[in-house]
C-alpha cells in the first residue's frame, strides 16, 4: 500500500536540465510544483518588494515593480548579500511548496537550491540532475545573454555538484539527448513507485 503523501524533490545546478525532467514527470500525470514559479510570484508581491528594497536599497522600477536585473547584479557580486536574499526568500518559498504538495500519493517539487538551503530533509527523497559544468556555463550564457565570467559567477555561487556521490538519491546524468533523458526519467519514476508502494 502506498504511503499517504510522498514528497520528491527535483534538483540540480543551473542549466542542468531539471526543468526538462520536471516537465517529463508532469507529462506522466504527476503533480509537479515549481519553486521558481513560487519565487516569481513572491517577487511580484508588493509587500515583499518593499522588504527587499529596504534591505538592498533602490531596486524598484519607477512603477514600483522589482528591478530583477539590478537585484541580480547586487547579489551575484556579493556572497553575503546573496545569502541574505536567500534567507529572506527560501523559507517563504518552501512553506508554500509544502502546502501545495499536501495531496495524497507521490508529489514532485523542482527545487533549484535544495542543498544550499538544507531543504532535502523536508522530502522523502531527491532526484539529482547532473550535467557537465562547461555545458551548463555555455547554456547559461546563451539563455541569460551574459558573458562567461558572469555565467561562472552564477554557477559557482551554487552548490558544487562535481565530485559528489549522491548514493542515497536518484541520479540522472543529462547529456542533452532528450530521448535518453525521457527514458531515464520514466525509469526513475517507476523506481520511486516500487520504493514507496
Amino acid at each position: 500500500m502506498m504511503q499517504n503523501n510522498i514528497k520528491i524533490a527535483i534538483t540540480g545546478g543551473i542549466c542542468s536540465g531539471k526543468s526538462t525532467v520536471a516537465k517529463i514527470i508532469k507529462e506522466q500525470g504527476y503533480t509537479v510544483i515549481s519553486c521558481d514559479k513560487i519565487y516569481s510570484e513572491l517577487l511580484n508581491d508588493t509587500r515583499f518588494i518593499d522588504l527587499i528594497d529596504k534591505e538592498f536599497g533602490d531596486i524598484k522600477n519607477s512603477d514600483g515593480t522589482l528591478n530583477r536585473i539590478k537585484l541580480s547584479e547586487i547579489v551575484f557580486n556579493d556572497i553575503e548579500k546573496l545569502n541574505r536574499l536567500n534567507s529572506l526568500t527560501h523559507p517563504r518559498i518552501m512553506q508554500k511548496a509544502m502546502e501545495l504538495m499536501s495531496e495524497e500519493g507521490i508529489c514532485f517539487c523542482e527545487v533549484p537550491l535544495l542543498f544550499e538551503g538544507g531543504f532535502e530533509q523536508l522530502f522523502n527523497n531527491v532526484i539529482v540532475v547532473l550535467r557537465k559544468k562547461n555545458e551548463r556555463v555555455n547554456e547559461l550564457m546563451l539563455r541569460a545573454k551574459i558573458n562567461e565570467k558572469q555565467a561562472l559567477l552564477r554557477v559557482n555561487s551554487q552548490f558544487n555538484y562535481d565530485n559528489v556521490e549522491f548514493i542515497k538519491y536518484y541520479v540522472i546524468h543529462n547529456d542533452f539527448n532528450l530521448q535518453k533523458l525521457q527514458e531515464d526519467t520514466i525509469n526513475i519514476i517507476n523506481k520511486i513507485k516500487e520504493d514507496y508502494i
